[in-house]
C-alpha cells in the first residue's frame, strides 16, 4: 500500500472519517478547521493521508497560534493539536508520515509544538513520536463517566462539594442553557474578566461567535448560573460523539459565595446523561509531580484521574528563551500597571 499526502482533503470524506474514528473529536472537524481560519491569531494547519483506492487513513489539524502581531508575533508563535492526529487502525506508518509532514511545514512558522492528548498512545506509537523529535510528558485530564446513575455520581462528589450544590440552590442561583447568540456578550464578559484576573490570554469574542456559527447548537453548547436574573457564572462546552469537553468556564468573583462553580459542572453531568453523552472531558488537570489548584477544584466532583500524556517540540530553542523573557517582563510590566489604576 503507497500513500499520498492531501492538503484539500473533501469535506464530506473528512468529517465521516472523524466520525467514525473511534477517538472522533470535536477538534479535528472541518468545522473546527473552518474557525482557525476565520480567526485573525489563528493560522490553521491541515494534512490528510489518503490509500490508493483514495480513502482517508489519516487526518491532522493544528492551530497555530500568535498572541501579537507583527515582529513580535514571531516570539509567541506555538501550534497546539488537541485530539490528534487521527490515524486509522492505529498504522503507525501513516502516523510517522503525518508526523514528519507536519514537523517540515509548522518549523517554519512556529517555535514550540504541544500535542494535547485525549487518549493512552501506545508504546510503538510513542516511539513513532519520539522518533519524530517530540517528547513525551506526564499530563493528566479528568473523565466523568456518565454512563453511571445520578446515585452512583452523586455519591462520589466530594461531601464540601455535595454541600456547596445545595447551598448554591438554597441562595436560589440558578442554572440554564443558553440558546441565542445574542446572550453570548454576557458570558463572555464573564471569562475576560477571569482570564484577565489569571493573567492569562483569552480569544476574542468574536472567536466565539465564529464557533458559535460554524459549530451551532448542537456542538456548542454554553450552560450558565444566574442570581436574580443575572448571569453569574458560565461554562463554555464542545459536544461530539458521546463526548462533553468542559473548554472554558468561570464566574464573577464577588458571587463566589452564590456558588455558580459548583452548580454547574454538576447539572452539565446531569444534563448529558439526559442527553445520551457517555463522557464529561474535565480537560487538563496538570503535571502528576507539581500541585494544581485547579486538579483538586476538579476532582473533588469525582471522575477519573488519567494520565494521558502530552508530546513537545521545540522548533527554535532560541526564540523559545527569548519570548519566555519577553513575555514574563510583559506581564510583570502589565501587573505593576493595573495595580498603580486601581
Amino acid at each position: 500500500m503507497s500513500y499520498l499526502i492531501n492538503y484539500n482533503l473533501d469535506k464530506n470524506k473528512w468529517s465521516s472519517f472523524v466520525q467514525n474514528h473511534p477517538h472522533g473529536n470535536i477538534f479535528q472537524t472541518p468545522e473546527i478547521f473552518e474557525v482557525y481560519e476565520l480567526t485573525k491569531k489563528i493560522e490553521p494547519f491541515f494534512v490528510a493521508v489518503m490509500n490508493d483506492d483514495d480513502e482517508v487513513e489519516g487526518v491532522l489539524i493544528a492551530g497555530i497560534q500568535k498572541e501579537h502581531s507583527g515582529f513580535l508575533g514571531i516570539f509567541s508563535a506555538r501550534s497546539v493539536i488537541d485530539g490528534g492526529p487521527l490515524v486509522k487502525d492505529n498504522n503507525i506508518e501513516v502516523l510517522e508520515l503525518i508526523l514528519k509532514e507536519y514537523k517540515k511545514t509548522v518549523k517554519r512558522k512556529a517555535i514550540y509544538s504541544l500535542f494535547r492528548n485525549f487518549w493512552n498512545w501506545k508504546d510503538n506509537e510513542k516511539e513513532i513520536f519520539h522518533k519524530t523529535g517530540f517528547e513525551y510528558e506526564d499530563h493528566f485530564n479528568i473523565l466523568i463517566n456518565l454512563k453511571k446513575s445520578n446515585d452512583e455520581l452523586w455519591s462520589e462528589v466530594h461531601t464540601k462539594r455535595r454541600n456547596e450544590i445545595r447551598r448554591a440552590i438554597k441562595e436560589g442561583t440558578k442554572f440554564n442553557i443558553l440558546n441565542d447568540k445574542k446572550d453570548l456578550k454576557a458570558t463572555y464578559k464573564i471569562l475576560k474578566e477571569v482570564y484577565q484576573r489569571a493573567g492569562l490570554p483569552l480569544h476574542s469574542q468574536t472567536f466565539f461567535e465564529t464557533v458559535y456559527e460554524k459549530l451551532g447548537l448542537e456542538h456548542f453548547k454554553i450552560f450558565i448560573a444566574q442570581y436574580e436574573g443575572e448571569i453569574i457564572g458560565t461554562m463554555f462546552t464542545l459536544c461530539f460523539n458521546n463526548t462533553i469537553y468542559d473548554w472554558y468556564a468561570g464566574s464573577y468573583k464577588e458571587y463566589y459565595k452564590k456558588y455558580p462553580n459548583d452548580l454547574i459542572p454538576w447539572h452539565v453531568f446531569l444534563w448529558g446523561k439526559e442527553n445520551g453523552y457517555k463522557t464529561f472531558d474535565f480537560g487538563g488537570a496538570g503535571k502528576p509531580d507539581k500541585p494544581y489548584g485547579v486538579r483538586d477544584y476538579k476532582l473533588k466532583f469525582g471522575g477519573e484521574l488519567a494520565n494521558i500524556g502530552r508530546f513537545e517540540l521545540i522548533h527554535n530553542k532560541w526564540l523559545m528563551a527569548v519570548g519566555r523573557l519577553g513575555m514574563f517582563l510583559y506581564k510583570k510590566t502589565k501587573k505593576i500597571f493595573q495595580n498603580k489604576t486601581k
